[in-house]
């Protein structure tokens, strides 16, 4: 599959004399996207706290209860959404199990030879492939329902993050970042939150915080909940309402209503 002008531009297809998809560029690598950590975390984190740990269900339980999209199986469904350690809380019960899922993951792919005479390293910059992976998927162990997306990026569950952006990032900078190819966090807050210098400056700070923990990527929707749901009812009035996705920004209303949907069930973040 030969890529002429790519090749021309590219530092070292000419002086190799190799097109960029035979090998030619100077950085020969491809990547892997991981997505929906937050959700896979959280799964085993629900298994292995409930079913190993507590005893409070059986592993054939939390099964016919995802089998039933968690109907008629409401204690169950309490137990792993409210009552289980959950990634994005700075709560190393969780997290140790996103650093485990991780290293995992990334040394399976880091290292292995491509088809250009490179190698493979992993991301974790999932665009809009989590909404899809979700809509077909059965429901997860963490009590996420049946055709519901899956975490995006690096970001935790929907509504999994409780305790503050900044637990959210110390959850995430345990990841190793430095080891991939990007990461990818989202958070949400309201215009409230950030108002005034004194919102300005907190938000610089998490900013400043985040990177310094060795943090790669983060970015942020300022809106509220209402907003995004009187948008998604009256597209026409809100013609230029401009949402951060997820590594790119669009018109909210050329979202499909699922990714809508995720968005506004974003957890709103306060300091």
């Amino acid at each position: 599959m030969p890529a002429p002008f790519l090749s021309i531009i590219t530092n070292d297809c000419i002086k190799k004399g190799k097109d960029y998809n035979a090998g030619g560029a100077r950085y020969n690598t491809n990547y892997i996207q991981g997505v929906g950590i937050g959700t896979i975390t959280d799964c085993l984190s629900a298994i292995k706290y409930n079913v190993f740990d507590h005893a409070n269900f059986t592993m054939d339980e939390i099964i016919d209860a995802m089998l039933a999209n968690f109907e008629g199986h409401e204690r169950t469904l309490r137990l792993v959404r409210d009552k289980t350690p959950k990634y994005g809380n700075d709560d190393d019960y969780a997290d140790d199990i996103m650093k485990s899922v991780f290293a995992m993951y990334r040394d399976t792919v880091t290292g292995r030879p491509n088809m250009k005479g490179g190698t493979y390293r992993i991301d974790m910059l999932p665009t809009t492939c989590h909404v899809y992976f979700g809509d077909v998927m059965m429901a997860s162990p963490n009590g996420r329902l049946a055709h519901k997306p899956v975490s995006e990026g690096i970001s935790p569950e929907k509504g999994a993050d409780t305790h503050g952006p900044t637990a959210v990032i110390r959850s995430c900078a345990k990841m190793d970042h430095l080891t991939t190819g990007g990461t990818l966090l989202n958070q949400k807050f309201t215009p409230q939150v950030l108002a005034g210098d004194d919102g300005l400056d907190r938000l610089a700070d998490l900013i400043r915080t985040y990177f310094n923990m060795d943090g790669h990527h983060i970015q942020f929707n300022v809106i509220d909940r209402a907003t995004l749901r009187a948008a998604q009812e009256h597209p026409e009035e809100y013609a230029d309402l401009i949402v951060r996705v997820a590594g790119y920004s669009d018109y909210f209303r050329n979202l499909d209503r699922p990714l809508q949907d995720e968005i506004i069930e974003r957890t709103e973040q306060a300091f």
